[in-house]
């Protein structure tokens, strides 16, 4: 019987996966790649468990990051490295919407970078995203979608304003 290196690569993976601890809150999710020796070749196992991350130290950073809401209160937070700034909001109880779960198929987490120096700072969008961002409300020079603003360690100190309202095409059926 043929056993190939890829299915016991898969096996060991996978023996590797349900060993990890369990997801107990929100947490990011990266696609990380783990490196281990077996039988003295050296294979790749790809994981994307954050509490993983987290007990390795990977997550421990985090940048300040500053909401202000339509009626100018601002929102000091402090979001791990990795975190989407949407994600960052809800986590902080902060009124950024999200109606697609950041799958980028709406504007609702639609924010506006308020320096241009942390703008230029941000990988430009993506196709997707600007065609969403064509649906926003308020749409501005520095304006972006939350879910695809990432924290780095150059975003330290970014301020982020949330529009006074939202085009939600999200359709609820009438009970």
């Amino acid at each position: 019987m043929f056993v190939s290196k890829f299915y016991r690569l898969g096996v060991h993976a996978a023996k590797h996966l349900m060993k990890a601890p369990p997801l107990t809150q929100r947490t990011p999710y990266f696609s990380v790649v783990h490196s281990q020796y077996i039988h003295g070749q050296r294979h790749q196992l790809f994981s994307s468990i954050a509490s993983e991350l987290e007990s390795e130290g990977v997550n421990e950073e985090k940048i300040n990051v500053t909401f202000v809401d339509k009626d100018g209160e601002e929102m000091h937070i402090k979001v791990p490295v990795g975190m989407s700034m949407l994600e960052a909001a809800h986590e902080n109880d902060i009124e950024l919407e999200g109606a697609c779960e950041a799958s980028l198929a709406c504007s609702t987490c639609h924010v506006i970078v308020m320096d241009m120096a942390q703008y230029n700072k941000l990988p430009d969008p993506c196709d997707e995203e600007n065609d969403m961002l064509d649906l926003a409300f308020g749409l501005t020079d520095t304006s972006r979608l939350g879910c695809q603003i990432i924290a780095r360690p150059e975003l330290d100190g970014l301020r982020l304003s949330i529009p006074g309202a939202t085009r939600n095409f999200a359709v609820q059926a009438k009970h």
